[in-house]
């Protein structure tokens, strides 16, 4: 069933002023300034008349035109278009150089080319030397070589160049803005002379899918239109392919339906461009390629997706991926102006007409959404360290330019301070991705050099092997292995072999290997498919997680990576991965390969970090080492060492003292009672050290520190406090302890007492109390001006008296205390005077 659709009017151009008669004022702006801005919709001739018309201006003095087409397909229609005007072959006037394609000749004036082939050309020869004009055609596509070349030429111009003529021409573009950055120009505007076309909206949107509805639409519009060739644009290949497949046997037989995207064959590309052959019509399925500059004869009817594909890279994750976006509304302005180039037309928008309104008015630069590696080679090859030193129209994103930096150092293609190397120049003559061309120049000299060139062609097109009921085994072994057994493709289990895209990567690998000089021999070599895609990867190795071998891996920048059902890589320890959707969280895995930790060991020393990690063992108290190799967040190897004398172990042991504060040091008896003693004297003698929990534990770097140096345990400075407590005293102050603080009490008897100072404003001994018969002065310490408490034992050592005044127990209490002791103790010696009885620690004799 036919969706319903609203007709609501229709797109009218205005007729403001066609572009032939826009020629005299471009002429007078090129002639009188270097730079000028033309605004013309797609169909308004600009991209071929121009040239032409300018070619033989005098301020040309000979020199020739380079004019810049964002795509393959486009240059090649375009210089063939403007050798048909002049009755010539193309590589005469008019000639193109696209990557891999070149139709020059020694009389070419005017030269179309591909946008990065200007950037290289800007590399080679900032002077640009024969050049007088450069033309960015449809700029408003604001491609990132565009732009980019846009600013390098102007640089040049500022530097080397300044006669350098510049042109933007574009159908939709904020022309105020590029004629700002170039210096004020003026904006030639011109609308072309383009018929009406109706629009129609669908009234709600089709429940069958995208696929379905824009089949079930061409089927309408060629019945509702009795002449006239039908372009629909869909996001990329896929929709069209399954577009196409719907329409078989739904149109009549005078009707061929052609394709159009740009991983078809030339061949392909050229026949849906054609004019329909007499008595048939055409139905051309495009993505968005057919935007603009490519003409397609005939077409009167355009159905428009609303959608296109776009790339979207995360500086967070490091991926680019393509996701499905709604288009501008310029976009679509010039998708449905394509139905009024000859006549009036009619443009089917499968959306309703309130969401055209919520369109943005163009669409985002790509520089602003794409992956900068390229680009900061291209610029640190031109001699350009900072993006500051050009003028850009949309300045490229700090984070996604660190990002690119921080793979293009990793790659060896920038030293440590960001200057491109040798290697990176390498890099850069090479015309595919920074990566791909990394792996392809050190694959060579390990004898992988066409295994690698197989991955470039690979990784260059989309994946030829199809999953039939969800995503196809990802190991790119099993393409390598379809690759040259071409005959055999048709037998891989649980999938589908597009063998015209594999013809296509066969040649691309052939071409590589033509560049690189490569015998054209069969991929073989020593090392695997893994050690090589690792080579254009070493940021997407993963390593398995845990023992289960279920095809979950950490990848290197610490993310997760699995993949999307069990196969062959799930049980790797390691793979690289080429393909990633990019999910934040845990991305999924649509193509790599198996690594070994060998070939990661053989092929990424240099990027490996030896880490020694220290922990505290609380049950030891004592820090265990363990020397770890990593690879970003990947262990590669783990072993436990000794800590002894190891870098860090101090702080940890210090870290724990100050967490647990100083009673977690091994305090001896002699470090516990040199700690009193001197308090005790401090609190006296103010120039005495410090010796307090907080005063010790505010300068433990000071005297702990390098007691810990070379130890693993803090148990190890048991017997080491004590001489570290009176080291902080000074010569005079160690000499005087022992007569200001003794140890010790010598009592009568000769026994030696020791004296306690755990409280400094009272230290105390505890002693028999016969051994102090006869003592009248209490004993004292500090120089005798501090008595000392004492504790009066039984002879059993239990507490009967405590007194700072010996001579007053004596004289008074002393006799209740031998009451109770001569009951208990009748063997000992109770004197009733004890001032005169001679001190004693033993009992009486027998018979005494």
């Amino acid at each position: 069933m036919t969706p319903p659709v609203d007709t609501v009017g229709e797109w009218r151009p205005a007729t403001r002023l066609p572009v032939d008669e826009a020629l005299p004022a471009l002429r007078a702006a090129l002639t009188n300034g270097t730079s000028a801005v033309l605004q013309a919709p797609p169909g308004a001739g600009k991209t071929t008349h121009v040239p032409l018309a300018l070619v033989n201006e005098p301020w040309l003095a000979g020199s020739r035109i380079v004019m810049l087409e964002p795509r393959r397909l486009a240059a090649r229609a375009v210089t063939h278009r403007m050798a048909q005007l002049l009755g010539e072959r193309a590589g005469d006037t008019v000639g193109y150089r696209v990557r891999r394609d070149t139709r020059t000749g020694p009389k070419t004036r005017i030269e179309v080319v591909t946008e990065g082939i200007l950037t290289r050309m800007l590399q080679s020869d900032a002077t640009l030397e024969g050049v007088g004009l450069l033309i960015f055609d449809e700029f408003h596509e604001r491609s990132i070589h565009a732009d980019t070349g846009l600013a390098l030429a102007l640089h040049s111009r500022s530097l080397v160049r300044p006669d350098l003529r510049i042109l933007v021409m574009s159908a939709t573009l904020d022309g105020a803005r590029v004629a700002a950055l170039l210096d004020d120009a003026p904006v030639i505007a011109s609308e072309g002379r383009l018929f009406p076309v109706a629009l129609s909206y669908s009234a709600r949107p089709d429940s069958r899918g995208l696929a379905a509805a824009i089949a079930s639409r061409i089927v309408s519009a060629l019945d509702e239109n009795d002449d006239g060739d039908v372009l629909a644009f869909l996001p990329g290949g896929a929709e069209i392919r399954r577009v196409a497949t719907l329409l078989d046997g739904r149109v009549s037989h005078n009707v061929r339906v052609e394709r159009l995207y740009g991983d078809l064959s030339q061949q392909s590309q050229d026949e849906a461009i054609a004019p329909a052959p007499k008595g048939l019509r055409k139905v051309v399925l495009s993505t968005p390629i057919s935007e603009t500059s490519l003409t397609i004869e005939g077409v009167r009817i355009v159905i428009d997706s609303g959608l296109a594909r776009a790339p979207r890279f995360s500086p967070r994750s490091g991926m680019t991926r393509l996701e499905t976006v709604r288009i501008s509304r310029s976009s679509a302005d010039q998708r449905a102006g394509r139905a009024g180039r000859t006549a009036p037309g009619k443009c089917y928008r499968l959306w309703a007409e309130h969401e055209q309104y919520h369109l943005l008015e163009h669409a985002s630069p790509e520089i602003l959404q794409a992956d900068l590696a390229p680009l900061v080679l291209e610029l640190a090859v031109a001699g350009i360290r900072s993006v500051d030193e050009l003028r850009w129209l949309d300045a490229p994103p700090r984070p996604a330019l660190e990002q690119g930096a921080q793979l293009l150092k990793m790659l060896g293609a920038l030293d440590p301070d960001g200057a491109v190397t040798d290697h990176g120049r390498a890099i850069a003559a090479l015309p595919v991705h920074p990566r791909i061309a990394h792996m392809l120049i050190r694959s060579v000299p390990i004898g992988a050099g066409a295994m690698a060139c197989d991955i470039a062609a690979m990784l260059g097109e989309r994946d030829f092997v199809r999953g039939i009921n969800g995503p196809a085994d990802a190991d790119i072994a099993i393409r390598l292995e379809l690759l040259h057994a071409r005959s055999k493709a048709a037998a891989l289990h649980g999938a589908q072999i597009d063998t015209g895209l594999l013809q296509r990567v066969a040649a691309e690998s052939a071409a590589l290997r033509r560049q690189l000089r490569i015998p054209n021999d069969p991929a073989t070599g020593a090392s695997s498919a893994g050690a090589v895609l690792a080579l254009a990867y070493p940021d997407r190795i993963g390593q398995a997680r845990g023992d289960a071998k279920d095809g979950r891996f950490l990848l290197r920048n610490g993310r997760g990576a699995a993949l999307t059902h069990p196969q062959g890589l799930s049980t790797a320890e390691y793979i690289v991965a080429a393909e990633l959707d990019g999910d934040a969280r845990s991305s999924r895995v649509f193509l790599g390969a198996a690594l070994t930790q060998s070939e990661i060991d053989a092929q990424l020393a240099d990027q490996m970090e030896i880490e020694e990690i220290l922990e505290w063992d609380t049950r030891t108290r004592s820090v265990r080492a363990r020397m770890r190799t990593r690879l970003g967040a990947i262990t590669l190897s783990e072993s436990t060492v000794s800590a002894r004398g190891m870098e860090g172990a101090t702080d940890l042991m210090l870290d724990v003292v100050r967490r647990e504060g100083i009673q977690a040091l091994p305090w001896s008896d002699a470090g516990k009672n040199t700690r009193e003693r001197i308090a005790f004297v401090r609190a006296r003698h103010s120039d005495w050290p410090d010796l307090s929990d907080e005063s010790l534990m505010a300068t433990l770097g000071e005297w702990l520190a390098p007691l810990l140096e070379g130890r693993k345990s803090i148990r190890e400075l048991s017997n080491e406090l004590d001489r570290a407590l009176m080291a902080m005293l000074d010569w005079r102050q160690r000499a005087d302890l022992d007569r200001l603080a003794p140890l010790q009490y010598v009592a009568p008897t000769g026994t030696h007492v020791a004296i306690d100072y755990s409280n400094p404003a009272a230290p105390s001994i505890s002693v028999r109390l016969q051994e102090m018969f006869g003592v009248r002065q209490t004993p004292t310490v500090d120089a005798g001006s501090v008595p000392l408490t004492l504790e009066l034992l039984s002879p059993a050592r239990r507490a009967v008296q405590v007194t700072r005044d010996l001579e007053g127990f004596w004289r008074g209490s002393y006799f209740e205390v031998r009451k109770q002791l001569r009951g208990r103790y009748p063997k000992h010696v109770w004197p009733e005077d004890p001032l005169t009885a001679p001190p004693t620690a033993r009992a009486k004799r027998r018979g005494e």
